[in-house]
């Protein structure tokens, strides 16, 4: 166990095709912890108060954080655990894939990116973020970066409070011109530039969600939010006041290239404009859970499957619930991460469990990576207790062979 090739094996032969991974908690500077996602009371600022709170927990994440010159040699990057004769190792899963290709992630997304191009998060904020965009690949790339499609879904199990304001800004309002917009955007450093005057927001409701294509105005609320998204770090905020908070200006410049910074044109150029003034936005967006296939079917197996997120390309997502006291073996076309969030019980040769509190650096059993072989293949699941279901959630690669709705 000398290297990262004989770990990243071992952990795959160990778990059968299914890796175990670790806890990853990423803070951010400018945001104020909701405290929903299981972390201890104490270990919210374990990073110290100069790095900001922990209000995030990233899933199945190759990609590492992007929070400045402060940022942690791994910040963002999961972990594989294999655990032997009492050692513990860790090797990134960005290593792993490395090492293990399409034995891991299944050749088809292997051949054509040569990575895992996706993971997921918790975002649990006590308030709303400031009207914001991720950049479409074409100006991404400017800096060297993807662009960055996500997709939020709002868990009940972790949303025990709505938080400061769970209403999401969407895009522009219909009719509005880029001549207003630039205003907002050449008033950020004079107090409030009054951008979501320009926009409307939507309550927000656990059990449901919205999808966000690249170059869409958003201002996420402050429920806890599932966001599964391609593999990429890359925004800009437009908006320059969130309640009491002032966003500084470097923020409005981020990811913007070194000779544009300063140009208000380069931030028009980077917003989908006909998507932002669409007044379909929330037909277009959001997403109602639909089920695999007919419920009666799925519960009279024993459990129940819907996505949750399926209106992009670059990712998807499921809920899968296994009914109280049911063993069921659960069959997918692609590798995906998961995390659970209610219950207990086995899944393949892995314990799975739901912890209520979570202490920085702590191992966990939540967490696991299903590689394609053995989603293929099928998982067993068994649910021991005899009233509690099973709830996980599934993140998957582009391309999902199974969706097709």
């Amino acid at each position: 166990m000398s290297n990262n090739s004989t770990i990243a094996q071992q952990a795959f032969e160990q778990g059968k095709g299914i890796l175990r991974l670790a806890p990853n908690w990423v803070p951010r500077s400018f945001c104020v912890p909701g405290r929903r996602i299981k972390l201890h009371p104490d270990d919210y600022y374990a990073l110290g108060g100069e790095r900001g709170g922990i209000d995030e927990r990233w899933f199945s994440s190759t990609t590492p954080a992007d929070n400045g010159p402060l940022t942690g040699e791994i910040e963002g990057l999961s972990e594989v655990i294999f655990e032997d004769n009492g050692s513990t190792e860790r090797i990134l899963l960005r290593d792993a894939v490395q090492e293990l290709k399409g034995e891991l992630i299944g050749d088809r997304i292997w051949d054509e990116h040569g990575s895992w191009p996706m993971y997921s998060k918790f975002f649990d904020n006590k308030g709303a973020l400031p009207h914001h965009v991720h950049h479409r690949d074409e100006h991404a790339q400017l800096t060297g970066q993807n662009g960055k499609p996500e997709a939020y879904y709002f868990p009940p199990q972790v949303n025990n409070h709505g938080g400061d304001f769970p209403y999401t800004f969407f895009g522009l309002n219909p009719g509005t011109t880029k001549e207003q917009l630039l205003e907002c955007l050449k008033n950020f450093t004079e107090g409030d530039n009054k951008i979501t005057n320009l926009s409307s927001a939507q309550r927000l409701q656990p059990g449901t969600g919205w999808n966000v294509p690249p170059g869409l105005l958003h201002a996420p609320g402050s429920l806890c939010t599932y966001e599964p998204q391609k593999a990429s770090d890359v925004f800009a905020m437009y908006q320059s006041l969130v309640g009491d908070a002032i966003v500084p200006e470097e923020l409005l410049w981020k990811d913007t290239p070194e000779d544009r910074v300063g140009d208000y044109d380069f931030l028009i150029e980077v917003l989908d404009w006909e998507l932002n003034v669409d007044g379909n936005l929330q037909e277009k967006c959001f997403m109602e859970p639909l089920p695999v296939k007919s419920r009666e079917q799925m519960e009279s197996e024993g459990y129940i499957e819907k996505w949750i997120c399926y209106k992009s390309e670059a990712f998807s997502a499921k809920e899968l619930t296994v009914l109280p006291g049911e063993s069921v073996t659960i069959k997918d076309s692609g590798a995906y991460g998961m995390i659970m969030m209610q219950g207990h019980g086995t899944m393949g040769e892995w314990n799975i469990e739901t912890p209520s509190l979570i202490r920085f650096g702590q191992l966990t059993h939540d967490e696991y990576f299903v590689s394609e072989q053995a989603a293929r293949e099928g998982v067993q699941i068994v649910n021991h207790s005899k009233s509690d279901p099973i709830v996980m959630l599934k993140h998957f690669g582009p391309g999902n062979p199974d969706l097709d709705i």
